[in-house]
């Protein structure tokens, strides 16, 4: 068992910068691939970043390439999604979700295990 808290959510204006983190907890944490995962009002969840276990791979959905960056840090489980230069089409819900031994890559076409409750990132234009 995973179980994930997210937080960091809130109201930003267009062109600003927030950082979103995800609590873990489990005794395995550290063989989990973790992925962040978003919903606009009216739109289907889509996929946004994604990390290896050991943090070494990572990948993005094309529209937030150069301006979203996912960390993990294993010791304090915790994973980390920096997001600047917010755009109002931005706003959603942001999930934290694990699935053991994925590929980020593979975290686009395929479930995931576990999921926290998300949280609300709203960006003011």
């Amino acid at each position: 068992q995973v179980q994930l808290v997210e937080s960091g959510g809130g109201l930003v204006q267009a062109g600003g910068s927030l950082r979103l983190s995800c609590a873990a907890s489990g005794h395995t944490f550290s063989s989990y691939s973790m992925g962040w995962f978003r919903q606009a009002p009216g739109k289907v969840r889509e996929f946004v970043a994604g990390i290896s276990w050991s943090g070494g791979r990572t990948y993005y959905v094309d529209s937030v390439k150069g301006r979203f960056t996912v960390s993990r840090d294993n010791a304090k489980n915790m994973v980390y999604l920096q997001m600047n230069s917010l755009k109002p089409e931005d706003t959603a819900v942001y999930y934290c979700a694990a699935r053991y031994d994925m590929s980020p890559e593979e975290m686009v076409y395929n479930g995931m295990d576990f999921w926290g409750k998300g949280t609300l990132v709203t960006v003011s234009s």
